[in-house]
């Protein structure tokens, strides 16, 4: 009786360490002792096998914060040139932080704005997009939406092309971020602009910009490098949607509600993914 006993507590310990959810403990080769997961949601997903990895409420809605702008490069890209002009209107300099500075008036290349969107994460160059994109801002939000579900996101609805709070509906969920980020490496300019961690842009009149990557874990001594687009405020806290090589492949992550961005996702991508950072 006493060895039934023990055994079927063993069973239900094990089954508890190895369950992923939310505050649980685990422990692996990487991290000595326990470690605590802060996401609220996050995925790790194949997206040649349609394989997930990792799933911690990956169809749950969160806010999409600045990854949102994945969906802003995308219609950008698929509409504008990369040489072509925008003069940056007035209301694209009224959009709080962060942002370039961009001044009314002033003459960029596509190219030079999207390079501040992805790696400033500039909400001016957002705006000033959307404006040269679809006229007006509240035109680029419908086909955001639009694109969304032909991406296949059906559970995401965005409010603006930055993804600051807004009056209106604004949610995600971790695998609609994956699918539309998936899309977005289906660019070749997507895919190089992530990898870079400075870089300068110039307005027409000559007016430099520093850009430095949001992307922590293209700093981080890890022993690789884990690209894609950052994002934060209170309503999300911190989140991400990138990718990692495996192989001749990819797994792609995304993260929302954390507290530890970079901690949880070194965590999946070892534990789940089998890479060692």
């Amino acid at each position: 009786m006493l060895k039934s006993l023990r055994t079927a507590l063993i069973a239900v310990l094990v089954a508890a360490l190895a369950a992923p959810g939310q505050g649980m403990a685990y422990r692996h080769t990487y991290f000595k002792g326990p470690y605590h997961l802060t996401a609220n949601t996050a995925l790790l997903w194949d997206p040649v096998s349609n394989q997930r990895y990792f799933d911690l409420g990956a169809d749950r809605e969160v806010f999409p914060a600045s990854t949102t702008k994945v969906l802003t490069v995308i219609l950008v890209l698929e509409n504008l040139p990369l040489d072509r002009k925008v003069t940056v209107s007035w209301h694209a300099t009224q959009v709080p932080q962060t942002k370039l500075g961009l001044r009314a008036g002033e003459s960029y290349q596509v190219r030079d704005l999207l390079y501040g969107l992805i790696l400033k994460s500039a909400n001016d160059a957002a705006v000033a997009l959307a404006e040269a994109t679809a006229g007006s801002e509240a035109k680029f939000v419908d086909m955001m939406n639009a694109r969304a579900r032909q991406i296949g996101a059906a559970h995401s609805h965005f409010a603006n092309p930055h993804g600051l709070p807004s009056p209106g509906p604004q949610f995600t969920t971790a695998s609609d971020m994956a699918l539309i980020f998936n899309q977005a490496l289906k660019y070749d300019f997507f895919r190089e602009a992530i990898t870079y961690r400075y870089l300068v842009i110039c307005s027409d009149n000559g007016r430099r910009c520093l850009l430095r990557s949001h992307n922590r874990a293209l700093f981080l001594k890890w022993k690789q490098r884990v690209f894609g687009k950052t994002g934060y405020t209170i309503e999300a806290q911190s989140c991400f949607v990138g990718y990692i090589p495996k192989g001749k492949d990819i797994l792609i992550i995304a993260v929302y509600g954390c507290r530890k961005r970079w901690t949880d996702m070194k965590y999946i991508i070892e534990h789940y993914g089998h890479i060692n950072l």
